[in-house]
């Protein structure tokens, strides 16, 4: 039998009565979330980094969601990553085949997450960039921001979303190119280097 020391507060793991929700852990994540590109594909990059709080603590709760357009900058129209068997209602996954564009990754015991998708083409104005949605305990409302990845500086220069942030802040919005098709970008929910997020209306 294992003891666990309470004889104060700091010895002892906070447990759902003591911490704010929603929680995210259950039923939400699903196998091959973290999958979007199909298999083999050669424009396939990954994605990775850590969700940080206020404190600069990693977060092993948080649920992120991606979205992103295929490399010629289109939106996907297959269905859903969630397939399910019509016979017996169980999850089968995703085909392998076909890019939906869409994730859903649940960070780990040490607050890391990757996504291995397509590299996004641009659409319109716009520098090539992958949405997020970060759902995290104590957020009651999630929050929205974007992925660029690094390449042509002039294209991200001209980006009418990048344009509008603070000069210091814009790098948080850009991940960092950490070799042949891999790239980290870290999100901060408050504190110093807190990610830009977004407000959509």
């Amino acid at each position: 039998m294992t003891k666990i020391d309470t004889s104060g507060p700091e010895q002892v793991p906070p447990t759902p009565s003591h911490t704010v929700g929603p929680f995210y852990g259950y039923a939400l994540p699903f196998r091959g979330g973290e999958d979007i590109a199909p298999a083999g594909h050669p424009d396939t990059v990954t994605v990775h980094g850590y969700v940080y709080d206020g404190e600069g603590n990693p977060l092993p709760d948080a649920l992120l969601e991606l979205w992103g357009p295929d490399p010629e900058g289109r939106v996907p129209t297959a269905d859903g990553s969630m397939r399910r068997d019509p016979a017996s209602g169980g999850f089968l996954g995703r085909n392998g085949v076909e890019f939906t564009g869409f994730g859903r990754i649940q960070t780990d015991a040490n607050g890391h997450w990757y996504a291995r998708t397509l590299r996004p083409g641009a659409r319109g104005q716009s520098a090539p960039y992958l949405s997020v949605c970060v759902f995290a305990r104590g957020l009651l409302a999630h929050l929205f921001t974007r992925i660029y990845l690094p390449g042509d500086e002039a294209v991200l220069a001209a980006d009418p979303l990048l344009a509008r942030v603070p000069a210091e802040r814009r790098d948080t919005l850009v991940a960092g190119d950490e070799g042949p098709g891999t790239y980290r970008f870290d999100i901060r929910l408050q504190g110093e280097g807190e990610t830009v997020f977004l407000e959509f209306q």
